[in-house]
This record gives structure tokens, C-alpha cells and sequence, in this order.
């Protein structure tokens, strides 16, 4: 539930971002305080080190600015770590996201504010059992009297959900029953009232995925493919098949594929091309999470770690997501490099033939999640037990 009325008029909180994964990073964040804000009240202030890429996702942001209203969302540039903080400038909550470090005159600030504020991490994304252990640990500061929680958005009941607005469904229910506003959607992306007849795809993913050889199969393939791939996404492999600078607006057919490059859309219109595509390639976790809303079957591309650690993240997933889809279990794990593909093109057959079953798990899948609590109420009622706990009201 929302906090009360005369906490909604006066609560604060900051979120630290910084951007690692280009896009993923500032567009949770950003999903994140805008969600806080309008569902819930709470002022924020989105500190972010990179400008640029948030302008990417959000035009109306002015990355000369030091400082900014953006949809209600306080917008500071975080430029170093450096610098003093009084304690009336400390938020009520406080949130770093993925363990980045808050300047340390922030924290010192946050030690002597009376009362002392909500301190989170907000962890990454995983399916792995042993979130569930760790949600909502407490972390003592080695120096000062501060204490910090994990707070993990998950899958389950024991973790803290997933970022889900309020009018999301209906939304996306409204959309996708209608071919007509789909189809003006698309168009001006260059896709046809013919290409609206095929398979539409949307390609987002990392550099090394084995893109060259889906195009292949895809060229080859029986089926008509329309694939939908944001400028800068795979950008050799796009640029070898179209034969041209993969700039947005470009594209080209070969065989029954046609590729269409796309420029950088708003979130919005991000969740629209999701809503639109019958298959989605999602890499990262923001679009991730947001292809798994969109009631359509994905292919995840994961955020790659050190010694493969995110294979183990993948399989997690997969066991609760794909558990009798091993068409899905395999070709995910291919486009991963977790296991060998001996030939795409048969993968992709395989694959599509099982699209229906996948489709039918992917709104079964919502609803389980869904079940579980949303994510930003989830926080905050979090927030609130421990500012009760400790007389110190959110």
C-alpha cells in the first residue's frame, strides 16, 4: 500500500546511479523514480554520472545541466566524490544502486542526521535461490552508526519483486488488440502493412551475440522476418547485412528477412516496440524485466561476467521460466555461449515451432510474478518497518 497521506506530502529519497551497462543501469533508475514519484508521492533526486546515456532513453533531459526537473524526478549530474553535504540536504531514504559508492560526504551527512535515513543497496536481478537468504540483511558500517539493507528484486514471494506501474496491463492489453495503432506505431520505423504480416522481431543485445548467423537462418529461413534492431546494436553484423552504415533508417531484404535500424526511442515507445514484436531479443535487466511485461515470448542475453558467473544466472532463470520448453532453454543458452549450437538455422526452426508454447507460458509467467508484490511498494514498506523500528518515520 501507499504510504499515508502525511507522509506523501514530505518524504524524500535519493537514488545514487551510475551507468555501467550503458542503458540498463540509468533505465531502472529512472523507471524506478519516476514510478516513486507518481504512484507514490515520494520526492526524488536521481543522481547520475552519465548525462548522455539518460538522454538516450529520455530526450527532455539537458546534459549541460547540473541540475534539473525531469516528469517531476529531481535530476543532479554526479560528477565526483568529492564535496561536503549538510544534513538537512540527506534524503529520508537513501538508495545506491547495485552497491555503487555514495560520495562519502554524503555519508557522513547521513550519520548525523536526525533522524537518521533509510539506507538501501538495491541489488541486481537474479533467479538464484540464495537472494531469497539475503533480501532484507542488514550491513552495519564499520565506522559510523549506520546501518544498511540488501533489498533484491526477484521472483518469488521472498524477494522484492520486479518494477511493475500501475495501468501497465491494461495498457499493453489496449495496444496489442489493436493491429490498426500497432501498425501507425510501426510506420514510422519504415515496417510496411506487408511486413506487419510477418515474424516481427526486436533485437537488443550485446556485442558478441552470434547475430551474423541468426540473420543467416532468419534470410534463409521459410517464414517472412521483420527484425527491428536499434542504431548501434550489433552494428557490424547489421551493417554486413544491409550492405550500408547502420544508421537509423536504414534497412534491407534478403531472402525473407528484413532488417530495419532503428533510432533510440523513449521508454514509453520502447515498451510499445515490445508490445508490437512477437519475439523480442532483451539483453541487460531493464529490458529484461520489461519483455517479460510485454506477454510475448524473449530470448535473454545476459550481462556477461568474469569465469561465466552469469551462466549460472541464466540457467536459474530458465529453470523457473522454460521448465518444458527446451527449445527456448537451448536457444537461450546458445546466444549465451553456455552451450554449442551446431546449427542456427535448425535452432531457429526449432525454436519457432515452439513460439505458441511460449507465448501461452510468457502471460502465465506475469501473473506468478505479479502474485508476488511490485517493487517499489514492496520498498517502501519496507522503508516504513524500519523507520517505525527506529522512530524514524517515512
Amino acid at each position: 500500500m501507499n504510504l499515508p497521506a502525511t507522509s506523501r506530502a514530505s518524504t524524500t529519497l535519493a537514488l545514487f546511479c551510475k551507468v555501467v551497462d550503458n542503458y540498463g543501469d540509468i533505465g531502472i533508475c529512472w523507471r524506478l523514480a519516476r514510478q516513486l514519484w507518481r504512484e507514490h508521492g515520494v520526492h526524488v533526486t536521481l543522481w547520475v554520472d552519465d548525462l548522455k546515456s539518460f538522454r538516450r532513453i529520455c530526450p527532455q533531459v539537458d546534459v549541460a545541466a547540473a541540475e534539473q526537473d525531469v516528469e517531476g524526478v529531481r535530476v543532479r549530474h554526479w560528477v565526483d566524490q568529492e564535496g561536503s553535504f549538510a544534513a538537512e540536504e540527506v534524503a529520508d531514504i537513501v538508495i545506491e544502486f547495485f552497491a555503487v559508492d555514495i560520495p562519502p560526504g554524503y555519508v557522513a551527512a547521513m550519520a548525523v542526521r536526525q533522524p537518521r535515513p533509510v539506507w538501501f543497496n538495491l541489488e541486481g536481478l537474479t533467479a538464484e535461490e540464495w537472494v531469497e537468504g539475503c533480501h532484507r540483511l542488514p550491513s552495519m558500517h564499520p565506522r559510523l552508526k549506520l546501518t544498511k539493507h540488501f533489498f533484491f528484486p526477484g521472483f518469488t514471494d521472498k524477494t522484492g519483486g520486479l518494477l511493475h506501474e500501475a495501468g501497465l496491463d491494461e495498457a499493453r492489453l489496449a495496444f496489442q488488440a489493436d493491429r490498426a495503432g500497432m501498425a501507425r506505431f510501426l510506420a514510422p520505423f519504415g515496417v510496411s502493412e506487408e511486413e506487419m504480416d510477418s515474424l516481427k522481431v526486436s533485437l537488443f543485445c550485446y556485442p558478441h551475440a552470434p547475430v551474423g548467423a541468426q540473420l543467416a537462418a532468419w534470410a534463409d529461413g521459410g517464414r517472412p522476418v521483420t527484425c527491428l534492431v536499434p542504431e548501434g546494436v550489433a552494428r557490424e553484423a547489421v551493417q554486413d547485412f544491409i550492405g550500408a552504415p547502420a544508421v537509423a533508417g536504414a534497412g534491407a531484404t534478403r531472402g525473407a528477412l528484413t532488417v530495419r535500424v532503428l533510432p533510440f526511442v523513449p521508454q514509453p515507445d520502447y515498451d510499445r516496440l515490445l508490445w508490437a514484436c512477437d519475439l523480442n531479443f532483451v539483453r541487460g535487466e531493464d529490458s529484461f524485466v520489461r519483455a517479460q511485461w510485454a506477454g510475448r515470448p524473449f530470448v535473454w542475453h545476459i550481462y556477461p561476467q568474469d569465469e561465466n558467473l552469469h551462466h549460472k544466472k541464466l540457467r536459474a532463470f530458465l529453470g523457473r521460466y522454460a521448465a518444458g520448453l527446451d527449445e527456448l532453454s537451448t536457444f537461450s543458452l546458445g546466444w549465451n555461449g553456455a552451450c554449442e549450437i551446431a546449427s542456427w538455422p535448425q535452432a531457429w526452426q526449432d525454436l519457432q515451432a515452439s513460439l505458441p508454447r511460449i507465448a501461452n507460458r510468457a502471460e502465465e509467467w506475469r501473473g506468478e510474478v505479479l502474485a508476488h508484490g511490485e517493487l517499489t511498494t514492496k520498498l517502501l514498506e519496507f522503508a516504513r518497518e524500519l523507520g517505525s523500528a527506529h522512530e524514524n518515520p517515512v
